[in-house]
Formats: structure tokens, sequence, C-alpha cells
């Protein structure tokens, strides 16, 4: 009788160690050990790269704001002064030549390309009118006759045209206790610059006329922009530079037709034509979007109500225009039914506005991005996805 045969331990089971199977009891003991295979070491998985922060702006955006507020409160002593050595005309047609060649080249250096189709073409011709070509000429012919501290009033009734305007053509713009009554405060403000008790003694009726119709062509050609080109795929710069140019090649036909061409070109009217057109017109647009990507539009729309007061002080302190008190006083009741027409209730916000992207330039949609934005004073007719455009679009 044999032996009871030794118990044996079993090995514990391990990363390297293998329990041998019952087929391998017979093997002798120095092979009863199966061989091992070193496990893979983990390689750790790189931690996921973080994208890299946007660049912050070369300048705070309140600089860049008060930067824009100068240009187009000048933009209406710009003008008087480029119309005392060439026709309305003509200073309109430099504003919009030198705007769009700062356009052209900020288009090169962002490498966009001009928008595609005629349809979309079509449509910006039509804004090329109503929001650079037809209130610029209007600004011009106007300060023939107004000084240029009323033509900038002038223009800051534009919102309350918008408004005005809206509320008939765009039924999301419903009318409401607090915009009525800051479009009945507005105009009694426009009532008050003109002198109405006086029965407006001392205006000249067509010059005041011409400035209030070209801040009413804004608000038109806002509209008009709202319902064809909104959503249009094309970014912002794209649409701008290409409305300046329909313009450009508008005023190039019509001046010939209306004007001489002069026999000497006076240096310092020439200058301010210079001025108007890449400051006011062109580098002002590209300030804006920037802007209005950064802040949103709402802010960065306030800068509507800086514009008259500083056409007002540049037009009395250089070039010595007179100021009656109903001139300032009527101004501040202008702005103030004017903001009260763009009030909303805390928490709202308009109907499928969307704030527009840093990166891709667009907006989402008209009421927040103006083509403004060229439609100020200098501006130079924000085109079609526009931010709500100061009035000073001269």
């Amino acid at each position: 009788m044999s032996a009871p045969s030794e118990p044996r331990t079993p090995l514990p089971a391990s990363a390297d160690t293998v329990v041998p199977n019952a087929s391998s009891a017979s093997l002798p003991r120095s092979a009863s050990r199966p061989r091992t295979t070193p496990a893979p070491a983990l390689t750790p998985h790189p931690p996921a790269a973080t994208p890299a922060p946007a660049p912050a702006p070369a300048l705070n955006w309140r600089v860049r704001f008060g930067t824009l507020s100068l240009v187009w409160g000048f933009s209406f002593l710009l003008i008087k002064v480029g119309t005392d050595g060439y026709a309305p005309f003509q200073v309109t047609f430099g504003r919009l030549l030198f705007g769009t060649l700062v356009l052209a080249a900020a288009m090169v250096w962002k490498r966009e390309r001009l928008p595609r189709g005629a349809r979309t073409w079509g449509h910006l011709a039509v804004a090329a009118l109503l929001i650079n070509a037809l209130p610029f000429s209007l600004f011009a012919y106007s300060e023939l006759t107004i000084p240029s501290t009323l033509a900038g009033i002038c223009n800051a009734t534009s919102p309350l045209w918008g408004m005005a305007l809206s509320m008939v053509a765009l039924s999301e713009d419903r009318p409401t206790r607090r915009r009525v009554a800051g479009l009945g405060i507005g105009f009694l403000g426009v009532l008050t610059v003109l002198g109405a008790w006086q029965g407006f003694h001392g205006l000249d009726a067509a010059g005041t006329t011409m400035a209030l119709l070209a801040s009413l062509s804004y608000p038109i050609g806002w509209i008009y922009v709202r319902r064809t080109l909104a959503g249009s795929s094309h970014s912002n710069l794209s649409l701008a530079g290409a409305q300046l140019l329909l313009a450009t090649v508008q005023l190039a036909v019509v001046t010939p037709l209306f004007t001489a061409t002069p026999n000497h070109f006076a240096l310092i009217p020439l200058l301010a034509v210079i001025a108007l057109g890449t400051l006011g017109t062109g580098l002002a647009v590209l300030v804006q979007y920037g802007l209005v990507a950064e802040v949103g539009p709402t802010t960065a729309q306030m800068v509507t109500y800086f514009i008259p007061v500083i056409a007002t002080a540049a037009g009395v302190a250089i070039l010595g225009e007179s100021l009656t008190w109903s001139t300032p006083v009527g101004a501040v009741i202008v702005l103030a039914g004017a903001a009260l027409t763009q009030s909303r209730p805390s928490g709202s916000r308009p109907s499928g506005s969307r704030i527009p992207s840093p990166r891709s330039g667009k907006t989402g949609s008209p009421q927040d991005s103006g083509p403004g934005s060229p439609g100020q004073p200098g501006q130079p007719g924000q085109p079609v996805n526009p931010v709500k455009p100061s009035p000073d679009q001269t």
C-alpha cells in the first residue's frame, strides 16, 4: 500500500504565474511551472490638448468704442470741410472709394472672397443705394446750407425712424408703451432742435429736409437687408466690401453727370475726404464688427448716443458754428427717446437674435448685427447681417 501523496499547496495566481492544470500534473517538477510572458508596460495616454486661448485684442474694447465714437462724430465736420472744395457728389464718391479700398485690403489680408450669386449682388445693390450712396449724398448736399451740428443731430433720429418703420414692416417688432413713448419723446426733441415754436426761423428748409431724409434712408435699407439677406452664408466683411464696392460704382456713374471735373485739387478738403473714407467709412466698419463680436450688439450700438454730442462739440469748437440753447436741449430729448425705443424688458432678447461668432465674423440674425452699422454717419453701410448701426451713418 503506497504512502499517501504529499498534498501540494497551489501557488497564488498573479499576473506572472499560472496555476497548473490537470494535464501538467505528470510533468516533471521543472516543467510544471509554465513559461510566463511579462505583461506589456502600460503607456499612459497623453493628456488631451487644451485649445489655446484666443488672442486678446490689441486694444481694450473701451478704447475702440471711444475711437469709433470720435470718428463717426467728426464725420459731419469732415463732410463740411470736404464740400468747401468739392461738389457733394464728389465728396461722397471720394469717401466711398477710400472706404472700399480699406475693406478690400482687409479682405485680402483675411483671404475673404466677394459673395457669389446674381441674386445676392442684386440685393446688395439696393442696400448700397439705401444705406450708402443716397444718405451719404443727402448729408453732403444738406451741409451746403445747414451747420454740421444740425446734420449730426438729424442723424440721431435714425433709431426713431427705424423703430417706427419696423413696427409696421416687421411682424416681430410689436409696439409697446415704452416704444411708443420713446417715439413721441424723440420727435418732440426734433421739434425742439428745429425751434418749432419760432416757426423754424433761421433754418434752411431744404437742407434740413435732406438731412432728415438721409436719416430715414438708413432704416429703410436695414429693413430691406433684414428681409432679403438675413442668414447669408457670407461673412459680414465680404458683404460689407461688396456693398461699398457697388455704392462706389453707383457714384462713379452719377457724379460725372451732375458735376464737372475740378480744375485743381484743394488740399485741406481733399484730406478731409480721404479721412472721411478711410477712417469714417472703412476702418470704422471693421472696428464696429470687432466690437459686436466682442461685447455684443447692445453695447456696441450705444456709440449712437455719443455721435451727436461729438458732432456738436466739433462743429462749435473747430468750425465756429453758432449754438442756441434749443439745439443741445433738443438733442438730449432726441437721444432719450431713441434710448426708449431701443430698450427692452430685462431678460428679453429680440426674436431670433444671436450674438455673432468672433471666429466666423457672421451674425446669426440681422437684428444683432447691423450693416450698419454701416448705417451711421460715416458708416459704410453695413451690410447684410448687420449690427443695428448707430445713427451716425452720414
